[in-house]
């Protein structure tokens, strides 16, 4: 059976360049902080003293983000609330100025590489807007409603009748914008045809991998972690 003993967990005292040479998939969850790459070999303790980051708080959500079976929950609900909306807001940040522009450059290029009369890339183009469409909602509710909530309730500010209730999802796969991901990446795995660009198209598919990744590892810290916090603190 697989045990947390068995996991490369990272830990303070590693050069935070060697995590990230060995998980680049970590260097847009670190660059949300403002930590940029250049690092030479400082430590994460030292990194996150420098950027004053609680190294405990990136650490666990840099292993978090890489082990599945790893999600130590007492430790995240340690943490204060600010703490996590900061990080949930920043991720949000992160979709709409550099992952959904990403993916609509990508996009936008493999449909003109097809020309008008490719059918399946227009498509894929209505599925993209959908998922944005979705996604974007998401945000701005957080945004005006949620993550406003959360504070004032942590804050004592508001009282825990007052009850907001989150937009995510109960599970990853309840997620609207998972699904449309999942649609987007079916059509174009199994049934693209026509002229387009192949390279273009795995450029899409990976990005749109990245970003439903991302979601999943978003929606575990939301559901899991900050929406319980709020529960109990609406118990008082």
């Amino acid at each position: 059976m697989f045990t947390f003993t068995d996991m490369a967990l990272l830990t303070p005292d590693m050069p935070l360049s060697a995590a990230l040479e060995q998980h680049p998939t970590l260097i847009p969850l670190v660059s949300r902080f403002g930590i940029r790459l250049g690092l030479g070999d400082k430590s994460v303790a030292a990194v996150c003293a420098d950027h004053q980051i609680d190294a405990r708080f990136m650490l666990t959500l840099m292993n978090t983000y890489l082990f599945e079976e790893y999600f130590p929950e007492q430790k995240l609900k340690s943490f204060h609330v600010s703490q996590l909306v900061d990080y949930l807001s920043k991720t949000n940040a992160y979709y709409l100025h550099y992952q959904l522009p990403n993916i609509e450059r990508h996009l936008g290029s493999l449909i003109a590489s097809g020309g008008a009369e490719n059918r399946n890339l227009a498509l894929l183009g209505k599925f993209f807007a959908g998922f944005k469409q979705s996604l974007t909602d998401s945000i701005d509710y957080d945004t005006r409603k949620w993550f406003p909530y959360c504070l004032a309730l942590s804050a004592g500010e508001v009282e825990g009748r007052d009850r907001i209730a989150p937009t995510a999802p109960d599970t990853a796969d309840d997620d609207p914008a998972v699904s449309q991901l999942r649609d987007m990446r079916s059509i174009m795995v199994r049934h693209l045809s026509g002229e387009y660009n192949d390279n273009l198209a795995y450029a899409v598919i990976f990005a749109v991998g990245s970003i439903e990744r991302d979601i999943r590892q978003h929606n575990r810290i939301r559901n899991r972690i900050l929406t319980p916090v709020i529960d109990a603190l609406c118990r008082g």
